[in-house]
């Protein structure tokens, strides 16, 4: 090796040496045509250079191709330190999930041995319990049957009211439009009918039935009352309840009536009495009562009002023996 070093010392002094010497080209330099001037000597040293020109030019592109080579090795390497440094974070990191599944892992196992446990003992306890579960459950079965039943009876109960209520429903309709045929002579204001909560309302002012501060019947609400009267003892299905009813005005210079209320009741009475004495209707189809004040129609604040309030109103309810025999049940 030092041998080599040596002779290509000498070759680079030669080549200097004939490079500064004309009219021998330079290195790297076209070869002139024809022969060299010189000696054979000088021509096997040029020629010698020419194949050391050579050997540096390959060696200066081999230097060039390895520089490239080391650096895009260089820049792979410092790619592949940044992978490796970011696997070893992505290691570290499911290292530690590994190790806290593993942990879980064996905390659901422990907790699957409890319950295998736990499912065992159960098991124990419902095998010896189960007859006592199947008796509670043929119990309850028998319980809903009977309630089943008792529904179903409830519901025939209900249908069968339903069917009563319409019935007395329609029975007050028609009792309603035959007072009505019967009383059309007699004006608004004198007289009026209504059905109310399954019960017919006929409404006599004390502008037909009374005078003022009087019980006794005019001839006109005599009339009134004559022509009830046939309606009512040609339906006796139905009860009669005869309410007096007055206005808030106080009653003075009355050796009769104290007050307002004892003027209702007397007037009602007065109205039962013709209907049971005069027109023959059954005293136990009848009652009679006053309301006086207390159960006003229309406001006490103004004439009209007032007006609406001074009234009997005879109120005739379906007889609901049936219905009340069924409730009874």
């Amino acid at each position: 090796m030092k041998t080599r070093t040596f002779g290509l010392g000498i070759l680079f002094v030669a080549m200097a040496t004939l490079n500064a010497c004309a009219p021998v080209y330079k290195c790297g330099e076209d070869r002139p045509t024809g022969n060299l001037p010189g000696g054979n000597r000088l021509i096997a040293v040029v020629e010698e250079r020419d194949a050391l020109c050579d050997e540096v030019k390959i060696k200066d592109e081999e230097n060039r191709f390895l520089l490239k080579k080391n650096q895009s090795l260089a820049f792979m390497n410092d790619s592949l330190v940044l992978r490796n440094n970011e696997l070893v974070g992505e290691y570290a990191e499911l290292q530690g999930e590994y190790n806290t599944l593993n942990t879980k892992h064996a905390e659901l196992k422990k907790e699957h041995i409890n319950l295998g446990e736990r499912y065992s003992a159960m098991m124990s306890d419902n095998f010896q319990r189960g007859y006592y579960y199947e008796e509670q459950l043929k119990n309850r079965e028998a319980k809903i049957a009977q309630r089943e039943r008792e529904l179903a009876e409830r519901e025939r109960r209900i249908k069968e009211l339903e069917r009563i209520i319409a019935r007395q429903d329609s029975i007050a309709k028609r009792l309603n439009q035959l007072l009505s045929d019967a009383l059309l002579g007699f004006k608004a204001d004198e007289l009026t009918i209504e059905i109310k909560q399954g019960k017919v309302y006929v409404s006599m002012s004390d502008k037909l039935m009374f005078k003022s501060g009087s019980a006794e019947v005019e001839s006109k609400g005599k009339e009134a009352l004559t022509i009830l009267a046939r309606v009512l003892n040609a339906n006796p299905e139905f009860e009669i309840a005869v309410e007096g009813h007055t206005d808030n005005v106080p009653i003075t210079n009355s050796k009769i009536y104290r007050d307002n209320w004892d003027l209702s009741v007397a007037r009602a009475t007065s109205m039962v009495r013709l209907l049971t004495d005069t027109h023959s209707v059954d005293p136990l189809r009848v009652t009679a009562s006053g309301r006086g004040e207390y159960d006003p129609k229309a406001t006490n604040s103004t004439a009209e009002g007032r007006a609406q309030n001074r009234r009997t109103e005879i109120i005739l309810s379906p007889k609901l023996e049936e219905l009340m025999m069924l409730i009874g049940e």
